[in-house]
């Protein structure tokens, strides 16, 4: 596989196009973890999302690795599905971390990645729904709507 700027601008607009189906889980996502949580968290919309993407794709570094990444999963398939399943779970815990914009809002993406997996399935090749799961993932970590997340940590520092 071979990354140039052309191939990474391709997979920015598959992840643009996935809209549709990304939103959706993002906010099925929320209300399942909110109900956990026992939490309201804002919803989010398919303008929201798309400013996320063109976000995470603005940054060089950032876009190469995530459309690594979607790439690998668009075409990743196992025969028999489980001897892969190791692969495709740690490249969607790894995506939704990228996405998220690293630690510690990325170990979080990464526990979320699992939550969401589970609700997807998709009938294409193995690395689809954990593509899903990790692309909503990442998102709804980084997005705003969460109330921990508004105003000022009571850890930062005041020097």
């Amino acid at each position: 596989m071979e990354l140039t700027p052309a191939a990474v601008a391709d997979e920015h607009q598959w992840v643009r196009d996935r809209a549709g189906v990304i939103v959706p889980l993002i906010n099925e996502t929320r209300d399942k973890l909110g109900d956990l949580f026992d939490t309201d968290v804002g919803v989010v919309d398919e303008a929201a999302y798309l400013a996320a993407v063109d976000d995470v794709f603005a940054r060089g570094d950032v876009a190469v690795n995530v459309a690594a990444y979607v790439r690998i999963l668009r075409t990743l398939d196992v025969e028999d599905d489980y001897p892969g399943f190791v692969v495709d779970e740690v490249l969607g815990r790894r995506l939704a971390a990228t996405i998220a914009g690293g630690d510690p809002l990325g170990l979080l993406a990464e526990a979320t990645f699992h939550f969401a997996d589970v609700a997807v399935h998709t009938d294409g090749v193995a690395g689809e729904d954990d593509l899903d799961a990790a692309l909503a993932a990442g998102f709804q970590t980084q997005l705003p709507g969460w109330s921990w997340q508004e105003g000022d940590s009571p850890f930062e520092s005041r020097l």
